[in-house]
């Protein structure tokens, strides 16, 4: 005789309902990935080149000794423009300015706060034995370090670190709408209007609202 299934009790059938509906647990992510899927990135929408600096300023107050930035976007994008923000913000000496020939730059506080290392590693390879001369592993603590083109090359530098990534926006709300955007010449026309995505990693960045910078 077939064996029968006994009948359940109520409090039984809403744990097998729920059993049934559970969802099974997700693959096994990265860390980066993992962090990301988490705590989403915030994106801003920037008007003009005054406006970016302007953000790099508010940016600054969120940040302290220890914090490694990462500035992400095309030539002409507005990383050095935030980051000169950033040290009018942080409040360092001398005007930040790429840095592209000397490779690293520190600029000391001059009201007391950690001063602002920035570095230009677009002439760097990948890796962070590139970088070793720079000594930021050595600056970091004391510091506040932030890379342009640092994607690929100083993520060893710290499991804690905020990426900021520019993008420019196709010039014209008919063009940006169908695709198009185009001079006459037929290249890609840009005009002064950016999206900055902040995606913090770490549990430095758990708890920080990028929404306040919009406000």
């Amino acid at each position: 005789m077939a064996d029968m299934e006994a009948p359940h009790s109520p409090a039984a059938e809403t744990a097998l309902r729920a059993a049934r509906t559970t969802e099974p647990a997700p693959a096994t992510e990265s860390a980066d990935t993992a962090e990301t899927a988490a705590r989403p990135g915030t994106t801003l929408s920037v008007d003009s080149p005054e406006r970016m600096q302007e953000l790099g300023r508010a940016l600054a107050a969120l940040l302290r000794p220890g914090d490694l930035v990462m500035l992400t976007g095309e030539l002409g994008a507005g990383k050095t423009t935030l980051a000169r923000g950033l040290g009018e913000g942080l409040g360092v000496r001398g005007a930040v300015t790429s840095p592209t020939f000397v490779i690293a730059r520190v600029h000391p506080s001059l009201v007391g706060g950690p001063a602002l290392v920035h570095v230009d590693a677009y002439r760097l390879g990948g890796g962070l034995d590139e970088m070793e001369d720079l000594d930021l592993d050595v600056s970091l603590p004391d510091s506040v370090v932030v890379v342009e083109w640092g994607d690929g090359k100083v993520e060893e530098l710290s499991d804690d670190r905020l990426r900021v990534v520019i993008h420019r926006v196709v010039g014209g709300a008919d063009g940006e709408a169908a695709g198009h955007g185009l001079t006459e010449h037929g290249e890609t026309e840009y005009d002064d209007r950016r999206t900055v995505t902040l995606t913090g990693f770490g549990s430095r960045w758990s708890t920080t609202d990028f929404g306040v910078l919009a406000r």
